[in-house]
């Protein structure tokens, strides 16, 4: 591909991101079907999505197992502090989250009693004791069970929309996406290649090509088809 300039590679690597983020720029959040807002219920429903996303398991049975607690009426802390723990399991099984059922159903139990005990119920006032210091956000996120160092990372590139201290953030993660698409593994030219997109939607897209070969393929062949 020729441009004005000369200046091919850049020309290509525009190309790559409009193409992946154009494809594969779907939030997991959005996925999930969390209309994320900055209020209690859907950071409440993306933690537990960060939360299902960060075992090892495939991202697509994560989505659907966020959903069935959905549908199980576990959308809220107090539901799902209130819930036994064979309740948890059946939703978990439900939505295909088996290998980690039992575990993470104790998990969920306690984490929603720990944010109903000190912040209210109200992820916004863990917000609010973080001072707007994204080290903090992350310190105080892995409090709950079963939300380690990347539950937190995954929480904060789908927050980052409606918790602006947090952006732009391209995790390590979403840079593994850019090695593996030829992508400079550079935040701030990551950031500008994509121009307008939202940050988070880039981090979506990056990291849904870190985790699935096809991903990057079928971006690769249809930017050089341009």
């Amino acid at each position: 591909m020729t441009v004005a300039g000369g200046d091919t590679g850049r020309a290509d690597e525009r190309a790559v991101v409009r193409v992946l983020v154009d494809a594969h720029g779907e939030t997991y959040a959005h996925e999930a079907g969390i209309a994320l807002r900055n209020t209690p219920q859907p950071l409440y429903r993306l933690l537990v999505l960060a939360h299902l996303l960060s075992a090892r398991i495939r991202g697509s049975v994560a989505v659907a197992t966020a959903r069935a607690l959905h549908d199980a009426g576990l959308r809220d802390p107090r539901r799902m502090a209130a819930a036994d723990w064979q309740e948890r399991v059946d939703a978990l099984g439900r939505g295909g989250y088996r290998r980690y059922d039992e575990r993470t159903a104790t998990q969920l139990g306690e984490a929603a009693e720990l944010l109903l005990d000190r912040w209210g119920g109200d992820l916004r006032r863990l917000r609010a004791e973080a001072d707007g210091d994204v080290d903090e956000l992350r310190r105080l996120l892995q409090e709950f069970p079963g939300v380690g160092p990347s539950g937190a990372a995954i929480f904060l590139r789908e927050a980052q929309s409606v918790w602006p201290e947090a952006a732009p953030l391209v995790d390590a993660k979403a840079l593994q996406g850019a090695r593996r698409l030829g992508l400079p593994e550079d935040p701030d030219r990551l950031l500008g290649l994509a121009g307008r997109t939202e940050p988070a939607v880039l981090s979506s897209a990056l990291v849904r090509a870190a985790l699935d070969k096809r991903v990057a393929e079928d971006t690769l062949r249809r930017a050089e088809s341009r």
